[in-house]
């Protein structure tokens, strides 16, 4: 007969695994997500946006004045030097390959950037680990509740 902490412990740690699993399932492929930025005056700022092949990305940057540094993988968007902007600029781009791009934003202007944008990322190794960790926890959380049954500790 299991005991009440045994049984307590089996529903928390299923329900842990359970959460786990679904959250891992949910991070494979790829991802779409909206964002944005206001940068201070004079303030850099860079952005690394992992992404396989033939995803669009999209970026607009309204300010003053600005200097942009972009490299996409392979044959894609390419801005290699430094170039300076004035008031806005619309990017629009799609990987031709897997990898990384790489913004380098630098506000040079007397007012605030503001960057908006859709970006599609590709899965993140540190997300799938921290989901392998939540479901480890449940197993742990079983096993200690399993515990309880074979021999119960001074005290309970």
């Amino acid at each position: 007969m299991l005991s009440k902490r045994t049984i307590i412990g089996l529903i928390f740690g299923i329900a842990i695994i359970t959460l786990g699993g679904a959250s891992l399932i949910l991070h494979i492929g790829v991802h779409t997500a909206d964002f944005q930025d206001v940068i201070e005056v004079g303030a850099p700022v860079h952005y690394t946006i992992p992404a396989p092949n033939h995803t669009p990305q999209q970026m607009m940057i309204t300010g003053d004045a600005f200097d942009l540094k972009l490299s996409s993988p392979s044959t894609g968007l390419q801005i290699p030097n430094v170039t300076s902007y004035k008031n806005e600029l619309k990017l629009n781009w799609v990987h031709i390959s897997d990898g990384e791009t790489k913004i380098q934003i630098q506000n040079t202007g007397n007012t605030e950037l503001e960057i908006t944008g859709v970006i599609t990322t590709s899965y993140q190794p540190e997300i799938f680990t921290l989901d392998l960790m939540v479901m480890i926890t449940g197993v742990i959380i079983i096993g200690f509740s399993l515990g309880f049954t074979l021999r119960k500790p001074k005290g309970f």
